[in-house]
């Protein structure tokens, strides 16, 4: 319970920094995103997922 409040509160930390610093550099991004065909978004977010889950993988390798 306390890896998923952790993650939760990162995840938090990082979306609230990039929206307060730079909400038009978000805006931009999300006007590209847009424009990028769905097969390709489908394809880079799951590759974005196994990503994330070989580095969850690796931190309890390393003993966290």
């Amino acid at each position: 319970m306390t890896l998923v409040l952790l993650a939760l509160g990162s995840v938090l930390i990082f979306e609230g920094l990039v929206y307060a610093l730079a909400p038009s550099f978000l805006e931009q991004m999300l006007e590209m995103l847009r424009r990028i065909p769905e097969a390709v978004l489908r394809q880079l977010c799951a590759l974005a997922v196994v990503a994330g889950l070989i580095l969850v993988w690796l931190a309890f390798q390393l003993g966290f």
